[in-house]
């Protein structure tokens, strides 16, 4: 028998609320959207348009091992995506070395002394291994080697969380590089890895990705647009304030706009990619407590990028540079004409994009843009990038939650969450990046809003969403390994039921 159809709430216009609307449009029901946001869809995935420039929060590479996430992003565009060449490298002690890590190149760079020191240190890790490594430090170590670990890991990791390398799950080194060792660098030195159809292939060894031509926003603004095309409604500027679920199993949400003014939405089911601790906040009736102390103990990372417009010099072709210097507070910098020339209006300019990490609240988050835009002009010609009489305008942009934090608690405190939400809220739905506190890409995310929606059109829960990303291979394969994924079954894990 075929469900009624309902209306949705979703909260935020990032990557998953806005395929979650767009998926429940065209199959006919009725969604509102609050984005708090006053100009933007696309969240963290969106593009920043300044003086005709266009940049990334962050710089994002399209490619997925889902058919249909893959399918979705080309019927969304399906003329403007551009295949761009990946170049990445990983500035050190004033050298550039390529990454992934290519072991000759850096081993030759590093001098005879010290590459002998680092070959000895990983044979040692492979010899004695820690064993069940908890923590970012111990798993790394395990894959490198204690002293390429400590040149080429453990300050760039630092500057990005902000705590020591032991307090970071080794999660989240699990998900972000699982697969790479020493062993296969060298061995990709000699068999360098190409989008084939003969098997995966490591996300961070993928040497090209498709990318929209002016930035991902370009994509998320193409969606929100035939979501408003379907008469899907999307609010923005909308902070949602509370959520309150009713006697009669119906929602209320809560949304204020920057005046302050507040405004209700009555809906049946709510589609949430809203941080997972403000999220449980906002709930009425409240969680419980032991729910409530573990929401309290999540924690977020926050962003800034400063960008700085110039004239071009050619400093440099890549994509972006990880900075591991420890004497400069920059963690990457983003060349955003090598994502595509159309982000930048005039080919005799350049434009780049320091990122500095920090927690919202602190000093370099509270700092006047004007001390961010000299601080970001003196590194980048520190590091030997520019001269200074080159810069031509520059600007500031602050990103909060940018990235859910992976702490030795916080899979305890996401579970303890989730269990409480599911029991006591079956038609509250957490989806993406910050909804389910999982450093996910955008395709993840999408993908999450896909069975997500599959869930609400069967009246069921077909799909248990929190095993996307369960599956590392899933997580790090690329583009080549789309159609071996598909048939090897990587997806989402649905639910399996005992009969009576």
């Amino acid at each position: 028998m075929e469900n009624t159809k309902k209306r949705i709430g979703i909260i935020g216009a990032g990557p998953a609320g806005l395929t979650a609307a767009y998926l429940l449009r065209k199959k006919g029901w009725d969604v509102v959207v609050c984005e708090a946001d006053p100009e933007y869809v696309g969240g963290i995935s969106r593009t920043v348009h300044y003086k005709g420039y266009s940049f990334d929060i962050g710089g994002h590479r399209f490619f997925s091992k889902s058919k249909e996430v893959e399918e979705l992003w080309s019927e969304l565009l399906p003329n403007d995506m551009l295949e761009r060449p990946r170049l990445s490298r990983i500035y050190y002690n004033g050298k550039y070395f390529s990454y992934p890590l290519k072991a000759f190149d850096a081993l030759s760079k590093l001098g005879v002394v010290q590459s002998v020191l680092c070959v000895l240190s990983y044979l040692k890790a492979r010899v004695i291994p820690v064993r069940d490594p908890k923590n970012f430090e111990d798993w790394t170590s395990n894959q490198f080697g204690k002293r390429l670990f400590n040149i080429f890991f453990r300050t760039y990791t630092e500057k990005v969380w902000g705590m020591s390398c032991r307090d970071i799950s080794a999660d989240w080194a699990a998900q972000r590089i699982k697969g790479l060792s020493l062993g296969r660098a060298i061995v990709n030195s000699f068999k360098p890895q190409k989008r084939t159809s003969d098997g995966p292939v490591i996300k961070t060894l993928i040497d090209s990705f498709r990318y929209p031509r002016k930035g991902p926003g370009m994509l998320w603004d193409e969606c929100a647009k035939r979501v408003r095309d379907m008469d899907g409604h999307i609010l923005m500027g909308q902070t949602v304030v509370g959520l309150n679920h009713k006697g009669d199993g119906k929602w209320e949400i809560v949304h204020r706009d920057k005046d302050g003014h507040e405004m209700l939405q009555v809906v049946d089911e709510v589609i949430s990619s809203a941080p997972l601790r403000e999220l449980a906040m906002s709930l009425t009736p409240p969680v419980s407590e032991w729910a409530r102390g573990a929401a309290l103990n999540l924690k977020y990372r926050d962003f800034i990028t400063v960008v700085l417009i110039m004239k071009d010099q050619g400093q440099f072709d890549d994509n972006w540079i990880y900075i591991h210097d420890p004497k400069v507070k920059v963690g990457r910098i983003q060349n955003f004409k090598s994502w595509s020339p159309e982000m930048v209006p005039d080919p005799e300019m350049s434009c780049y994009g320091l990122e500095y990490f920090c927690f919202e609240g602190d000093g370099l988050w509270n700092a006047r843009d004007e001390d961010l835009i000299q601080m970001a002009k003196a590194e980048f010609m520190q590091i030997g990038l520019a001269k200074k009489d080159k810069f031509v305008d520059a600007c500031v942009v602050r990103q909060p939650k940018a990235y859910p934090v992976y702490d030795d608690a916080y899979a305890q405190n996401v579970e303890a969450l989730r269990r409480d939400l599911k029991n006591k809220f079956p038609t509250l739905h957490m989806i993406g990046r910050n909804g389910m506190h999982k450093y996910n890409n955008q395709d993840h995310a999408m993908m999450t809003a896909m069975l997500c929606v599959e869930n609400i059109v069967a009246g069921r829960e077909l799909y248990d969403l929190w095993q996307v990303n369960e599956d590392a291979i899933y997580h790090e394969a690329g583009h080549a390994g789309v159609e071996k994924a598909l048939s090897s079954g990587l997806r989402a894990v649905p639910i399996r039921r005992r009969t009576a």
